[in-house]
């Protein structure tokens, strides 16, 4: 039997790609990037897009915006446009298209759509679910009021639109439970794609360094300032990996062990993981593509017990993982993975389960399952 994609290109269908927005290539880019490779002439609808900000693989395809693309200081304060987001994604027409394959963890899901639509769901909208403090801290008086009342009208606008996907796919079981909280929708669970090709063993030769690597975008919610209270108690060296927000916050907390690399390309990522003693995620991530890219590398993980870490590290086999509420519980973690030791070729088997070839292998089957619905 030929697959979906094979099918696809037999028969000519119309494929229609949509993305909440294309600022920057994060884990969510990264798949989307997979996915459209499969559909090289399919466009891409987004919310807005920073031309040059994605790869030229996606820069590729073409790329239709909504009108909050000319919306002023949009690079820097999308945000602020949050209440907009709905009202936008709904205005695009894919009347002409055959299939809708979504990729989201904002709004892209709701999109309008006359044929079958798939969506690929990194996590249903966070903003307005259980982390609306995080990027929204309380406030009180007339602002506090019209955040909630705006927080709760996207909130029931998620669940009213749930129902027009007609397959969901998660990215880790994590997402599936709260696909299923939210949405009483079940969701087939088929991780991120890594390149285990590119983020793969070193040289045999390669010598382990001295520091701790953590690979995350520095937002409150990543919890870096706990790997800094960790690596400041502890007097390890710590690289952090990644640039945002919380940088100038974070900075202040840094003992002199802590480093921040901000951005780096790939090839220097690879290095890091490929030298460092452990990939540290004090975080609770969705899913969480850095600790695979670090275990294909060859290098085991330290990170919070909790999310789609679980999918990927078995406590003592992949690295050490600890209670994420607890006080000092990441230092208890650290001063145990000393005593600890790590096949670099068993770690890297067990990032093989993640590699590109089964993710599109399991996605190909999930459009076949959603053409023939």
């Amino acid at each position: 039997m030929s697959t979906a994609f094979e099918r696809l290109d037999s028969d000519g269908l119309r494929v229609a790609l949509v993305h909440d927005w294309l600022t920057g290539m994060r884990g969510g880019e990264k798949v989307l990037q997979e996915i459209a490779s499969r559909f090289p002439d399919s466009p891409i609808f987004t919310l807005f897009h920073l031309p040059g900000s994605v790869s030229d693989a996606l820069e590729s395809h073409p790329i239709y915006t909504s009108s909050l693309q000319r919306a002023p200081l949009l690079a820097r304060h999308y945000r602020s446009y949050l209440p907009l987001f709905p009202g936008a994604i709904e205005r695009f027409d894919l009347s002409s298209f055959d299939l809708v394959v979504s990729s989201s963890h904002c709004v892209a899901k709701g999109v309008k759509t006359t044929g079958p639509h798939l969506c690929y769901c990194h996590t249903p909208v966070r903003y307005a679910w259980d982390q609306m403090e995080t990027y929204f801290p309380k406030s009180s008086g007339p602002i506090g009021m019209v955040r909630s009342h705006l927080l709760k009208r996207l909130r029931r606008w998620d669940q009213r639109t749930a129902d027009r996907v007609h397959r969901y796919v998660a990215n880790s079981h994590f997402v599936a439970g709260r696909i299923k909280r939210y949405y009483d929708r079940e969701a087939t669970v088929i991780a991120p794609p890594i390149d285990t090709s590119y983020f793969a063993l070193p040289a045999p030769d390669t010598h382990r360094a001295d520091y701790f690597v953590s690979v995350a975008a520095l937002s409150p919610y990543k919890r870096h300032d706990v790997a800094i209270a960790a690596a400041n108690t502890l007097g390890l060296e710590l690289l952090i990996v990644g640039e945002g927000p919380d940088r100038k916050r974070l900075e202040q907390l840094a003992g002199p062990t802590v480093q921040f690399t901000g951005r780096v390309d790939d090839e220097r990522l690879r290095e890091l993981y490929q030298t460092a003693r452990a990939l540290v995620q004090p975080g609770i991530e969705d899913f969480g593509m850095a600790p695979v890219e670090a275990l294909a590398c060859g290098t085991p993980i330290v990170a919070a017990g909790e999310g789609g870490v679980l999918d990927i590290v078995r406590d003592g086999l992949e690295g050490v993982l600890y209670e994420p509420h607890q006080d000092a519980a990441l230092v208890a973690a650290l001063q145990r993975f000393e005593h600890l030791s790590f096949d670099r070729g068993r770690l890297a088997q067990r990032a093989e389960e993640f590699s590109l070839a089964h993710f599109h292998e399991r996605f190909a089957r999930e459009i076949q399952a959603t053409l023939e619905r």
